[in-house]
């Protein structure tokens, strides 16, 4: 029964991100949503940054303190180490949720393509980031990543097995062809505002910092020598560059 119920948690936890990540292409590209990073009441510019620089905060702590592996085995402490992975992603899509209900709009267009052609090339741009993003996801381990395998394997009384370092497809070409998916996503716009721009900065710094200073960090210590030579060889955001750690 109990493996059953951990099945079901993960199942909700899973659904909870996939409601999430849709609800974001709908947030962030202002369209098929109620509300959404341009919509709503204005208040004042001090209060906006302060609330949204907040929400943002919020997810960052949470998504990297629950990220660290020192934290992954305090909490497995507590709770069943088949569902750690499903309470972190359940905790990240609530986070997503309060963001998406209490983002304050900034609307003072910073720029606004005026070509309906153009226009409509960069949105296909901007779905082609979250193309990218979830594509990527499925080069790794989706399932796994999602908490998914952990609670099935459980209830199949099978061990989950630490995953092993793999470089396939676009991982040959970039280390986190993931996060390069949610930057365009974030950045390719026909109308960018204010509150727009500061989401777009904020995410993008949070991206840079997250990636350099901790998960590279946690993966050469999990990893070794082989995810070294890795960092050397193969760019960190983007295709052809120089530019690795």
């Amino acid at each position: 029964m109990k493996k059953s119920i951990f099945f079901l948690y993960g199942i909700i936890a899973y659904s909870f991100f996939i409601i999430a990540t849709l609800y974001a292409i709908g947030f962030i590209g202002n369209f098929f949503v109620p509300k959404s990073i341009d919509s709503g009441a204005e208040t004042t510019l001090l209060q906006s940054i302060i609330v949204n620089v907040f929400l943002l905060s919020l997810f960052a702590v949470q998504h990297s303190v629950m990220a660290r592996p020192a934290f992954k085995k305090w909490l497995t402490a507590f709770v069943n180490p088949a569902i750690e992975r499903s309470t972190y992603v359940l905790s990240s899509s609530l986070v997503l949720i309060f963001i998406y209900w209490k983002w304050q709009p900034m609307k003072t267009v910073i720029w606004k393509v005026g070509n309906e052609n153009i226009s409509f090339a960069l949105t296909g741009v901007f779905l082609l980031g979250w193309l990218l993003a979830f594509l990527s996801s499925f080069m790794i381990s989706h399932f796994e990543m999602f908490g998914l395998k952990q609670v099935f394997d459980n209830l199949k009384n099978k061990q989950t097995q630490n995953p092993t370092f793999k470089v396939n497809y676009l991982y040959k070409i970039i280390r986190h062809p993931m996060m390069l998916g949610f930057l365009i996503a974030f950045w390719v716009t026909p109308v960018m505002t204010s509150g727009h721009l500061m989401f777009a900065i904020i995410t993008s710094i949070y991206i840079f910092i997250a990636v350099k200073y901790l998960e590279e960090k946690d993966l050469r210590k999990l990893i070794g020598k082989a995810y070294e030579d890795y960092q050397r060889e193969v760019p960190m955001f983007f295709p052809l560059t120089k530019i690795s750690k």
